[in-house]
Formats: C-alpha cells, structure tokens, sequence
C-alpha cells in the first residue's frame, strides 16, 4: 500500500508543480487582468501547500517518524505567515516573486527531510529566522535615498571580510569559504557578493569616465584576487560575471566586456596550472568515468542518479541519493531529479527562470539608474548561481561548488538569497510607489487645468 502510494504521488507531484510553473510564465503576462492575477495567485499558493501534504506523507509513510509531521506543521504556519507579511505590510509587493520564493524554500525543506532530518530542521530555523530579519529590507530599500553614496564604505566592508576569510578561513573541499565563530560557521563571501553589487552600482552611477572606470576596476579586481587566493574560484566566477554586467550596462562600452571576458579567461587558463583542486574538477567533467574511483565519483553518481530517476522520478525514498557525495549542497538537483524525476527538475528550473525574468523586469523598469543596476547586478548574480550549480551537477561545466539558491543545505547561502529577494522587493515596491505618486500627480494637475 506505501509503494502504490509512493508511485501516486511522483505523477502527483509533477503534475502540480507543472500547473504551478505555467502559473509563473501566466502571471508575467502584461495583458493578464488584475482579476485572473490574483487568481493565478491564490491557485499558487493552495499548490504550495498541497505539494507540502503530499511530499511529507509519502515521507511520513514510508519511515513513520512523527517528527517529519512535527516539522509539516511549522512549515505550514510559516509560510502562512511569510505569505501574509508580504500580502498585508506591502501591498505592492510582487506576490509573484513572494510565491516563487516560498515554492523553492518548500521544495528544499522536502528533499532535506528525505536526505537528512538534522539539516532540514536546522534549514527551516534558519529560514525563519531570515524572515524575521529581511520582513523589513523591502520598506528600507523603498524609504531610504543614501545607498548610492556609501560606495567606499561597500568596498571597504567586502575586502576586509574576504581578506578575513582568507587569513583565518577554514578549508573545506580545497577552498577556505568558512569563518568557525564557535558552534557557528559562516560564509561571508555570500553576503559580500550583494554588497559587490552595490559597490559597484554606487560607483558607476557617479561617473563613466575612464579614469573612474579604471579605479573601480582595480577594486573589483582585489575582491576577486582575495577571492582566487582563498580558491573559492566558483565565488570568483561570479563576481567577475556581475562586474562585468554592471560596467557593460552603466558605460554602454562593449570592449570592456570583451577585455573582461578575455582576461577571465586567462585567468581561467591560469587557474587549472596553479590549483590542484581545479584540475582534479576539470579531469572529473572531461571524463568522470575514467576516474570513477577517485576524481570522478562524485559527478558520476550524480549523472547515475539523474538517469536512474528518469522523466517520472523514483519517488521519494526510492533511490539512492545518498552515494552523492555533498548531496544536500551543491549537488542536490541530483537528488531532486532522481527521486523527484525530470518533468519536475524541469520545471524547477523554470522556476528559477521566471525569477531570473521578474528580475531583469524591475531593472528595465527602475527609472534611477542606481536602483536599474542594483537591480542588474543582483539577477546577474542570481543567474549565474543558478547556471553554475545545475551545470556543474549535469556536467555541462565542470563543478565550481556553488549552491542551489533557497534550495540548497546551508545557511548564509539561504540567508543571502532571502536578502536578495527582499531587495529586489524593495525596488519593485519603489517602482510601483513611483508609478502611483506619478499618476496622482497627473490626476492633480487634470484638476486645476
């Protein structure tokens, strides 16, 4: 009876969360009316939780651990609550962007109480913990005009944590990413890459000259340099890609994009002869089953467990993700696509798409040219997390040890990304204030002419 139900509910799950993705591409549609918006959200919503009863009853049934209800519950209540902050303390937030949050924040919470019970519990108090936190980012962004004028004070803040990490950083998988504050283990370079946007957005707002360019080029640089000394190349990566957006989008200069480009890749070049760890992950992409015992195994369990899973997923507790190594990090879009299966891997991409489109939506609309490149800067930032974590996983790139935004285990990547989403709430609420104080200033004048 448990394994029929474990079968129903793969087909269940697809199917929902497919109904759910159509929503997300509906709801972008600017001819869709106020009425079938809303719609469209509600239906979201119940999605939500119905996946959420669905997922941890196939997981309740199959292992009978009254603590996985426990945890349904507090999940249930939080993001009723999560949900209702958004919809009655900003009402001009995009409730597209509040649900998709919450959709991949659910998704991971399933597959970690799957992969490890601890690491869920210990995700879902750091999410709740980073609401309590971020609730008040969105109204901070919208009211305060002073962002734009700390550039030296963002500079100043993202070296000197980088330059910590560095120095006292603890190595993990070949790379210094940690600060071990006691019990706690932080990875600043996750709060540093927002920080970097703004830096940067800050400072090509004042000006484009050259001799400006050059000096932010060079800070840039040094928080890629620290970066590279401490081999976090992935966060390296992904600092280099979101400079080089913003320069390319504030000067409207194509040869700094292609001299960016190119000393990336040089760079990149440099990198495999200096770094043992890089050549070990470029030898693992090239042919993983050649070094299966050694360099390869981890990719190859993860592309054994993608096409074990195929389009319909194993179901839940039915595969082996376990043999990934890293599973609940950075590789646990494998764990998701063999269980879980490929219509709904799919469909979670497409998720991450559609925020990747709100994103570069707001910056289009975002009349300051600050806010437009914040706003760049930060989907950038997010689509460059998103295409280096599922290439890596899929052996399209070779692995760089990036997370999964909302998705993944971890905490300061889970607090960083809920940051990034309020922020980018923030400027949405900020266009949306401006469009209304613009028409009720054109509804004035109609008055007195």
């Amino acid at each position: 009876m448990v394994h029929l139900f474990v079968s129903i509910s793969r087909f269940t799950l697809i199917i929902m969360f497919a109904i759910y993705t159509y929503d997300c591409f509906a709801a972008l549609k600017r001819k869709t009316s106020e009425k079938r918006q809303n719609r469209i959200y509600h239906r979201q919503n119940g999605i939500l939780y119905l996946m959420l009863l669905n997922a941890n009853a196939v997981l309740f049934a199959v292992t009978m651990d009254f603590r996985i209800l426990v945890l349904l519950g507090a999940e249930m209540v939080f993001f009723a609550v999560t949900l209702a902050i958004y919809r009655h303390f900003y009402r001009n937030a995009s409730r597209s962007l509040v649900n998709n949050m919450c959709m991949l924040l659910a998704i991971g919470f399933i597959i970690l109480t799957r992969l490890n019970f601890e690491q869920a519990v210990r995700q879902f108090i750091i999410a709740a913990a980073a609401v309590v936190i971020t609730c008040f980012i969105p109204v901070l962004v919208a009211k305060l005009k002073v962002f734009n004028k700390l550039a030296w004070l963002y500079a100043l803040v993202g070296l000197a944590g980088l330059a910590v990490v560095a120095v006292a950083g603890s190595t993990d998988y070949g790379a210094k990413l940690n600060l071990n504050l006691g019990p706690v283990s932080i990875q600043p370079s996750e709060f540093i890459k927002i920080i970097f946007v703004f830096f940067c957005s800050a400072m090509l707002v004042k000006s484009t000259e050259f001799a400006h360019v050059v000096k932010t080029t060079i800070i840039a640089a040094l928080h890629v340099l620290i970066l590279v000394i401490s081999r976090d190349l992935g966060g390296a990566l992904i600092f280099l890609i979101t400079y080089l957006a913003i320069l390319y989008v504030a000067t409207r200069q194509p040869g700094y994009l292609v001299l960016g480009l190119g000393s990336g890749a040089v760079a990149s070049v440099a990198a495999y002869f200096l770094f043992s760890h890089v050549r070990t992950r470029v030898i693992a992409w090239e042919n993983p089953l050649s070094v299966i015992d050694n360099e390869g195994y981890q990719i190859s369990q993860s592309l054994f467990a993608i096409g074990t899973g195929g389009w319909f997923g194993s179901g839940l507790y039915q595969g082996m993700p376990q043999k990934i190594p890293v599973v609940t990090k950075d590789f646990v879009f494998a764990a998701i696509s063999e269980e879980m299966g490929g219509f709904f891997a799919l469909c979670l991409i497409f998720v991450c798409i559609s925020c990747l489109l709100m994103f570069f939506n707001i910056a289009m609309q975002m009349k300051d040219l600050f806010y437009k490149l914040v706003a760049l800067g930060l989907a950038t930032l997010y689509g460059t997390q998103v295409f280096l974590t599922l290439g890596g996983v899929t052996k399209f790139i070779p692995s760089t040890g990036v997370t999964l935004p909302l998705v993944s285990y971890g905490g300061s990547s889970l607090l960083a990304s809920m940051i990034l989403f309020a922020i980018i709430q923030g400027l949405y609420v900020l266009h949306v204030n401006e469009g209304e104080l613009y028409e009720d200033n054109k509804k004035k004048q109609k008055r007195f002419n």
